[in-house]
């Protein structure tokens, strides 16, 4: 590289960076915290002997798990005005995100509570447990620690999803990129630049994914 574009690469990184600090971390965190929920819940419906529960939750589940998360976004940020409802960039994006969260985390709450083994229920049945205590205080406890990685996986997918948010105005790290970008006219370098920062915040979370699995097997097997 000529020495201007070393000094474009050095002067770029912190706008960059502080893209990732304010809103593509922040965006992450917050839309994970709101999608967890929608995840348990859907996943509970599933899981139902109620029909129309399970029906809804599986329906749910497939929506978002079949159409694409851009196309999504879209029908939060520029589809709902046309119903009268305007929602700014930064909640549309967590709106978005937030969904498409619960349903892909949905699968995985459910999956790790049938994973618990059915004397775990039959047991707590046995000493006078309720239903709801039984899950609230054995099954998801267990299934909590079998679903840390794959819900690990999907937040750090969900740290490069909110790269999207950028084409509804939200200001995160890809945004700066491209404003810088367009400014330089040095498309390949900050897009490089971009993905670095990325690569870099997704090896940080990785490392933090294993550190923490290590710390549940541990408690697993005392």
């Amino acid at each position: 590289m000529s020495s201007d574009e070393w000094h474009l690469a050095l002067t770029s990184l912190w706008p960059i960076t502080s893209g990732a600090l304010r809103g593509t971390i922040p965006l992450a965190l917050f839309s994970f915290a709101g999608g967890m929920p929608i995840a348990i819940r859907v996943a509970l419906m599933r899981l139902s002997r109620r029909a129309v529960l399970a029906r809804l939750g599986a329906v749910f589940v497939s929506v978002v798990r079949g159409t694409p998360l851009l196309v999504q976004l879209f029908v939060v940020f520029y589809g709902l005005p046309s119903l009268g409802i305007v929602v700014d960039p930064w909640p549309s994006a967590i709106i978005a995100f937030s969904l498409n969260v619960g349903g892909y985390g949905a699968e995985v709450v459910r999956a790790a509570i049938l994973s618990v083994p059915r004397g775990q229920w039959e047991a707590a049945y046995v000493i006078g447990m309720s239903h709801r205590r039984t899950l609230t205080r054995i099954v998801l406890p267990q299934a909590a620690r079998v679903s840390v990685p794959p819900l690990s996986n999907t937040f750090i997918s969900l740290v490069k999803d909110t790269s999207l948010a950028s084409l509804i105005l939200v200001s995160e790290l890809f945004r700066q990129a491209q404003q810088i970008a367009a400014f330089s006219q040095q498309f390949m370098l900050l897009y490089l630049e971009a993905a670095l920062v990325y690569w870099v915040i997704c090896l940080a979370l990785s490392a933090g994914q294993s550190s923490l699995e290590t710390r549940l097997d541990r408690h697993a097997t005392h």
